[in-house]
């Protein structure tokens, strides 16, 4: 597949906007990544979407334990810090991320609880509606009573025939 040129002009469509920034934003702190390890280059880079929010690379060899030995005892005090720092914040956003995702669990927990409540009330005013309440019984109590008799009776319920075939079958049953 060939990549056609692009006019070098602002992109009208939002959406469209947003795609691709995010795509040539990734693009280019990978190319600053790949810079900095494969040329042994110090790179430092600042982007800054159109809505003002920051977006950062620095390929600092100290953060990742490399170059220290030439550091003074402050140095490394200081570099320590910062990476505490780094870590510290990176703990707390979890943290947060965690949080609110519990949250919303939560919620959703406690929407799907009120709808079964409401569908369990819908199914028993619709099955039994001339049922008393007393003789329900919760769905969370098990039922130690669980013989029923059942019928077969071939025929559209409410016709004579049905109801010949219940009445005769019943007499002989007695």
């Amino acid at each position: 597949m060939v990549r056609g040129r692009r006019e070098m002009r602002r992109i009208e469509n939002a959406t469209s906007r947003q795609v691709t920034f995010s795509k040539r934003r990734n693009g280019l702190l990978k190319k600053a990544f790949e810079l900095s390890v494969l040329c042994d280059a110090e790179v430092a880079l600042v982007i800054f979407s159109a809505a003002g929010k920051l977006y950062e690379f620095a390929s600092s060899k100290k953060l990742c334990g490399g170059g220290v030995e030439s550091c003074s005892l402050e140095e490394l005090h200081d570099l320590e810090a910062q990476l505490e720092r780094s870590l510290s914040k990176i703990r707390s956003k979890k943290q947060r991320k965690i949080l609110q995702e519990i949250s919303e669990l939560k919620e959703k927990e406690s929407l799907l609880l009120k709808e079964n409540a409401l569908l369990r009330e819908k199914v028993r005013t619709q099955l039994l509606p001339t049922a008393p309440d007393q003789n329900l019984i919760p769905d969370d109590q098990p039922n130690g009573n669980m013989e029923v008799e059942t019928d077969l009776i071939i025929g559209r319920p409410g016709t004579g025939e049905a109801q010949q075939q219940l009445a005769n079958s019943i007499e002989t049953s007695h």
